[in-house]
């Protein structure tokens, strides 16, 4: 350390500094001390070491002879004054532990950023900002609301510790029956499955699982392709050869509102929606209202699309005899009619009947192996032979001709012999969740129980006490009063698909443990989520 009496030389050019005359800027400061700091740049009233004096060399432009002459000026900082801070604060992981931030403090979206989970509200990384939003009367008042060391993390990685072992007890990741691993036995069979080219139309695995699927649904031909949304899209385009066509699919569906609008933005196809009721289905009568005459300023209604079973819907399997009715209207309307499958096996589950005979009216179907069966890809377009080779035109265009696709058919044949005939146990484990949510009696967490027919269940938050994307959030994290109480550390993912509505799936990844683990977590957070209404009304 210095005398106080000597001066540091601070080297100065062109920047605007409010404590002196001139308009200069600071850009560099010979001292030595500001990595010690810990500072980006040294602050002006922080330091306890400022310079008390500064020499300031500036440059200044004749206005008679345009030479440029250089003074020197002298200014003497007064330490008691005010200075606006010319610094950012790093921040640093060593405050997440310290008394008054633990709980609620993490790392912002950049270096020098803050982030508190409970205010949910990014900070400036400075300890006297974090200090006084700290000390601030809404921050206290939702700690006091129960909020205290709840840590929620943004993804997987922050339930790890810094050697990337988890340290929580159990995982159950319920975002989507598309999650699943293979297991060791679909492995073997992808292993030992005989490939070709299947763009030559010569893999025999490929050959196997197309012929299999078209017996089960007791159509004429089916066509492999890799993903239920090419899938549909390739359904669409082959029925809508033409432009000018529209297709009528519900608003609710798959289709509509989760495929990047395909078949505009691919196909130049319109759609025209009706609205879906809650049972997935839609009326017939508007159906028929919606069907375009012969007029040249509309374009041409071309097919009617329906999901079975419905997503959005909480998983639904369309009731049989207004899928009758459907195909009876679409056949009065000489209309074609394809079916989004992509989980028909459960939907075949719920009600008791075959997959061919929930698509008898359909002129085409998708049905996807990955969805709730395991496969790590895959789904097949079905129907007439006519129609599949129109499709598979359509699915070159699209990129869709795999190669050795062998491998993947036979997870796709395993799925369908040894994982099908299990999907009745996703059902159930479903309905023991709902059950249990049922049973709490909440007003801020519900759940309708005779909605939940398949894997599915919807969760639908007051968004008073709690939205869907703060439940999510809760659920995949871990508190110190819930791992003491619980005696056991529980993360839950589950994916909100509207502002109020969280979804839930199960699938065959799913064991007995993890549904335990599920309820007794979900009931937790229900507790608490209505213990807080209590303290904001008391």
């Amino acid at each position: 350390m210095e005398d106080d009496g000597a001066k540091k030389e601070v080297m100065v050019t062109s920047m605007k500094a409010e404590y002196i005359e001139h308009s200069i800027e600071v850009t560099h400061f010979a001292t030595s001390d500001m990595e010690a700091q810990g500072l980006g740049m040294p602050g002006l009233d922080d330091a306890a070491d400022v310079p008390t004096e500064m020499t300031v060399s500036v440059e200044e432009q004749n206005p008679n002879d345009g030479r440029l002459e250089v003074m020197e000026l002298k200014h003497s900082i007064d330490k008691k004054k005010k200075r606006i801070r010319a610094y950012s604060q790093k921040f640093r992981k060593e405050w997440i532990q310290m008394g008054e931030f633990q709980g609620w403090l993490s790392e912002g979206s950049a270096p020098d950023r803050a982030y508190c989970t409970v205010c949910s509200k990014e900070l400036l990384a400075g300890k006297s900002e974090l200090l006084k939003h700290a000390n601030g009367k809404k921050h206290k008042k939702r700690l006091e609301e129960g909020h205290i060391n709840m840590t929620v993390p943004t993804d997987l990685s922050s339930v790890l510790d810094g050697t990337a072992i988890p340290h929580v007890l159990q995982i159950v990741d319920l975002r989507s029956d598309t999650v699943t691993q293979p297991s060791r036995e679909m492995k073997e069979a992808m292993f030992d499955a005989p490939v070709g080219d299947d763009v030559f139309s010569e893999d025999p695995t490929v050959k196997a699982l197309e012929e299999k699927v078209a017996r089960m649904l007791e159509k004429e031909a089916a066509l492999f392709v890799p993903s239920g949304t090419m899938a549909n899209l390739i359904c669409v385009l082959t029925h809508c050869w033409g432009r000018g066509s529209e297709v009528i699919v519900g608003d609710q569906s798959h289709l509509h509102l989760w495929a990047q609008g395909g078949i505009a933005q691919v196909g130049s196809v319109h759609h025209r929606s009706i609205r879906n009721l809650p049972d997935g289905t839609f009326s017939l009568q508007d159906l028929r209202s919606l069907v375009r005459g012969d007029d040249p300023h509309w374009p041409v209604t071309t097919l009617v699309c329906v999901e079975n079973t419905h997503n959005m819907m909480g998983g639904k399997a369309l009731p049989l005899q207004w899928v009758d009715d459907l195909g009876t209207l679409c056949n009065e309307l000489n209309l074609p009619l394809h079916m989004d499958g992509a989980r028909l096996i459960n939907a075949s589950v719920a009600l008791g009947t075959s997959p061919a005979r929930l698509v008898q009216w359909c002129d085409s179907v998708s049905l996807c192996l990955n969805k709730g069966l395991g496969a790590p890809m895959g789904s097949l377009v079905v129907g007439t032979k006519e129609f599949i080779t129109r499709a598979l035109r359509v699915r070159k265009v699209l990129g869709g001709g795999l190669h050795q696709a062998g491998m993947f058919a036979a997870a796709g044949i395993y799925a369908l012999d040894h994982i099908a005939p299990r999907l009745s146990l996703d059902h159930t484990n479903a309905r023991a969740i709902a059950q249990s949510v049922s049973e709490v009696h909440s007003s801020a967490i519900t759940v309708d129980l005779k909605g939940v027919q398949t894997n599915v269940v919807l969760l639908h938050c007051d968004n008073i006490r709690v939205n869907a994307k703060k439940l999510c959030q809760r659920l995949a994290s871990v508190t110190d009063a819930e791992s003491e109480e619980m005696g056991e550390q529980i993360v839950v993912m589950m994916l909100p698909i509207t502002e109020t509505t969280v979804r839930l799936m199960m699938h065959c990844d799913v064991k007995k443990d993890d549904i335990k683990a599920v309820i007794k977590k979900l009931k937790y957070i229900i507790q608490e989520y209505d213990n807080m209404m209590y303290l904001e009304y008391k």
